[in-house]
């Protein structure tokens, strides 16, 4: 309920689908035109609250499912069906990748088939790791195909919920799903047949950006939290914060708060500048530099804030600042997996950089 009120206040203010252009092609009112910068930047803000990703209909995954929807949307019926709901924060989405019988590290690399029957499409697959939020619309793809799928389509199961490093996070965190000879129109094909490899890549360069500079927001406040209780409690007879180890850690974590920062800032200027593809590099350091960040500094101030920041289950005593259910330092872990682990990551920057040491040369 609380939500929904903030929600109404922020669509009076303008401020609502911050990360989304201003209009489209045809002049529908989208969101308000900000820049990968200029969003990265609230981002990190909206972090430091609970709510606030959702007051502002900024929240994942809706965030990117609505943005494939405005660059990749097949026709403007898909649009009013799908991307307009979204808009309105009337429905929630989620995105069927992941699959439990294949090796995830390679986008390319998926079991489920789409094979066209008349007029429709038929989809077979087992994904897992959808989050289940209550999911109206959901991509699922193979051989470079993506297409809309409706929850309640026929043939559509829900098979369980997942926990996610001992967290049952039901009924809004992520779900095994299985997806028998699902019917749906050959309308809800996004692009077109052969393309979804495509749309992925396009998925994920602002997402990362959103993701990264969220982690940022989290770091700041666990830091923040550090501060305020070192110079508050006394130990061996003076403060926290003035013993050694503490002023090291609290300089540690704040060197590499703005490290991270610089870098996906960086990112997101070249986006902005000069297309996800140029970025790619910079796109793939901030996806490994950022969660390890994040993981580093929440782990330094669970050492002074202890039983405030143990995550051993969500209580009301745990208040450090969440972006979903997760307590920070396992999200910051979480993230050095999703959308691919830091050893694809770390491959792919190092490969182009031996491809521009080699252009070099010639």
């Amino acid at each position: 309920m609380r939500s929904c009120v903030l929600q109404g206040k922020a669509k009076a203010a303008g401020l609502w689908n911050l990360f989304m252009p201003k209009e489209s092609d045809r002049g529908v009112k989208y969101g308000t035109g900000l820049s990968s910068l200029e969003y990265a930047l609230m981002c990190e803000e909206m972090s430091k609250c609970p709510l606030s990703s959702e007051v502002f209909n900024c929240q994942a995954l809706d965030t990117g499912n609505m943005e494939v929807l405005v660059m990749y949307g097949s026709t403007e019926e898909q649009k009013c069906q799908w991307l307009t709901p979204l808009l309105n924060g009337e429905i929630k989405s989620c995105f069927g990748m992941t699959e439990p019988k294949v090796v995830s590290s390679d986008a390319t690399n998926i079991a489920s088939s789409i094979r066209r029957d008349g007029d429709h499409y038929v989809v077979n697959g087992h994904k897992w790791w959808i989050l289940q939020d209550i999911i109206q619309s959901a991509a699922t793809h193979k051989q470079h195909s993506m297409i809309l799928v409706p929850m309640d389509a026929l043939g559509v199961k829900i098979i369980r919920p997942l926990s996610v490093f001992g967290y049952l996070d039901y009924p809004a965190g992520h779900a095994e799903v299985l997806f028998e000879n699902v019917h749906v129109p050959l309308g809800n094909m996004l692009l077109g047949e052969g393309r979804g490899f495509e749309i992925v890549q396009g998925r994920l360069g602002p997402g990362r950006i959103h993701h990264c500079m969220r982690l940022i927001g989290n770091a700041e406040r666990a830091l923040e939290m550090m501060l305020e209780r070192t110079q508050n409690r006394v130990a061996f007879g003076k403060k926290l914060a003035a013993q050694g180890t503490i002023q090291q850690d609290v300089a540690k974590s704040r060197i590499e708060i703005e490290q991270t920062r610089l870098l996906v800032l960086k990112a997101a200027h070249m986006m902005d500048n000069y297309g996800n593809k140029v970025a790619a590099p910079e796109i793939a350091m901030i996806k490994v530099v950022a969660p390890n960040m994040a993981q580093n500094v929440i782990d330094r101030a669970i050492q002074v804030v202890h039983c405030k920041l143990v995550p051993f289950r969500p209580t009301e005593e745990r208040d450090l600042v969440t972006i979903s259910s997760l307590p920070e330092c396992l999200l910051g872990r979480l993230l050095r997996l999703a959308d691919g682990p830091d050893e694809v990551h770390l491959r792919s920057i190092s490969r182009l950089e031996y491809r521009k040491h080699n252009l070099a040369k010639l």
